[in-house]
């Protein structure tokens, strides 16, 4: 199974190291090309505004916008939820635009604001798993369609669409491997439907 993280920027060898230890073979995604034969899309978080800026520069949005539309199951973490929502409250950035979701950047304040927490997502693991935000956005509004995952303190923190999954924590930062075990289960789910 080959899982590619979009490498521009960001928490790529954190990601790139999740997959190696669930023996999945990672593939560094840094132009178009890197995108044929992948089961899977992993955005990880990062500066949303400068990752947005590369892939536009590099004619890059349109592309993975019809591989997301296509089935290509695809993860956003942190600044990947940012650049797979439909809507932003702030418009500083180019995103992909292929989740139905409203995202608020920055909701939980500065670098200083970051945080730590443990939740059970039912979905994911039956145990509590560690949850790090990192200046992290949180969604708004969610469409007909969407599955939320989690809320922490009423803020929708986890959803699911199709093949879309976001998030706005970091479980790369974590030694827990659960939420990757569930986007591989995703990858092969819609690798079986074709």
């Amino acid at each position: 199974m080959k899982i590619g993280v979009l490498s521009i920027q960001g928490g790529v060898s954190e990601h790139i190291k999740h997959l190696k230890a669930l023996d999945v073979e990672p593939v560094e995604v840094k132009f178009s090309s890197d995108l044929e034969a992948l089961d899977g899309l992993i955005l990880p978080g990062g500066e949303s505004t400068a990752i947005s800026r590369i892939l536009k520069e590099r004619n890059m949005l349109n592309i993975l916008r019809n591989k997301i539309l296509s089935g290509l199951p695809v993860w956003g973490t942190c600044a990947g939820m940012i650049l797979l929502s439909k809507e932003l409250e702030d418009t500083s950035v180019f995103n992909i635009g292929v989740m139905d979701i409203k995202v608020r950047r920055n909701a939980y304040g500065n670098q200083l604001d970051s945080f730590e927490t443990h939740d059970v997502i039912l979905d994911i693991s039956d145990n509590p798993i560690p949850l790090v935000f990192i200046r992290a956005p949180f969604i708004v509004e969610v469409g007909d369609t969407v599955e939320i995952l989690l809320k922490i303190s009423g803020n929708i923190v986890a959803a699911k669409q199709n093949n879309m999954l976001a998030t706005s924590f970091h479980p790369e930062l974590t030694n827990n491997l659960e939420f990757h075990k569930y986007f591989l289960k995703m990858c092969k789910e819609e690798f079986f439907s074709h």
